[in-house]
């Protein structure tokens, strides 16, 4: 299939070269920040327009709600160069809201349209063992499965209705964000208590409350390797869209409010491009103390 792909950030350059080797022709919009590997894999075309125009299914993988608008509606946007039978699919982590609108001015150009956000962050994307979260209809979705597989593992039609995925990435983002605050707070206890944090990860990991979040961000913890996999400022915009979901519904979220709380704090110091499990740091001010201490 012929597969045009816009954002080749941290998540979308190993996923759009997973598709490359799938066997997929693959179409970018140039970029001053095209790598070669990209440059090699794709072929390299002015915008989205040109974009829609080549690709039979254009594939969205950008940061936040008006990214997504600008790509789809903005000048040089892929709405311009679509035709009746094209399949777009926004895999970014946007409104739901917002994703039922863009849905409906896509869908009256022909067209169909899923919303597909994941989850995994950077090794899942690396892996291709990602989860997706899809939104939309059942024909769409069999179509885009074979692409969908190329890059996760977990793949599931959440809901006929477009924003059912992005529904599930919010709940997915929740879940994430207080588990990392979970094994923030155990963590930032055991070492004022006196014990090895380490050995508390790896003794915590034989029983109940192990999780991936205790292996892959309890270990980041411990060794202070906060390089971005998942930005803090881009978990914080997530939370946003919960509690802002949540206001609309007459949900509480109590314990996503107060974490989201801790992101900010961290943010504020200057730490919103750290990885989100950075979010330690915060309860290590409240502590005066850390879980380890920094490199040298």
């Amino acid at each position: 299939m012929k597969i045009g792909f816009i954002g080749l950030g941290i998540m979308g350059k190993p996923m759009a070269l997973h598709l490359r080797n799938a066997g997929h022709a693959l179409f970018v919009p140039e970029r001053r920040s095209l790598t070669d590997e990209i440059r090699a894999a794709a072929t390299v075309l002015p915008d989205a327009t040109a974009i829609a125009r080549e690709a039979e299914a254009i594939i969205l993988m950008v940061p936040d709600t008006p990214d997504v608008e600008a790509v789809l509606f903005g000048p040089g946007g892929v709405e311009a160069g679509l035709s009746p039978g094209k399949l777009v699919i926004d895999m970014s982590s946007i409104s739901p809201t917002a994703t039922r609108e863009f849905a409906r001015r896509i869908n009256a150009r022909g067209c169909d349209y899923l919303d597909a956000p994941v989850s995994g962050g950077e090794v899942g994307a690396k892996q291709a063992t990602l989860t997706i979260m899809v939104g939309g209809p059942p024909r769409a979705f069999e179509r885009a499965k074979p692409l969908f597989e190329a890059m996760g593992k977990n793949i599931t039609l959440v809901g006929e209705e477009n924003g059912a995925g992005q529904t599930c990435k919010v709940a997915n983002q929740i879940v994430v964000a207080l588990t990392i605050e979970a094994v923030a707070e155990a963590l930032t206890f055991a070492a004022k208590a006196g014990a090895d944090p380490a050995k508390v990860r790896q003794a915590l990991m034989g029983g109940l409350a192990t999780s991936r979040i205790l292996e892959l961000h309890g270990e980041r913890m411990i060794k202070r390797s906060f390089a971005p996999g998942f930005r803090i400022r881009l978990h914080q915009k997530d939370l946003n869209l919960a509690l802002s979901a949540a206001r609309d519904l007459g949900v509480a979220l109590p314990n996503t409010a107060s974490t989201q709380q801790l992101f900010s704090a961290v943010a504020a110091a200057g730490g919103a491009d750290l990885d989100h499990s950075g979010l330690v740091r915060a309860l290590e001010i409240l502590a005066n103390h850390k879980v380890a201490p920094d490199p040298a």
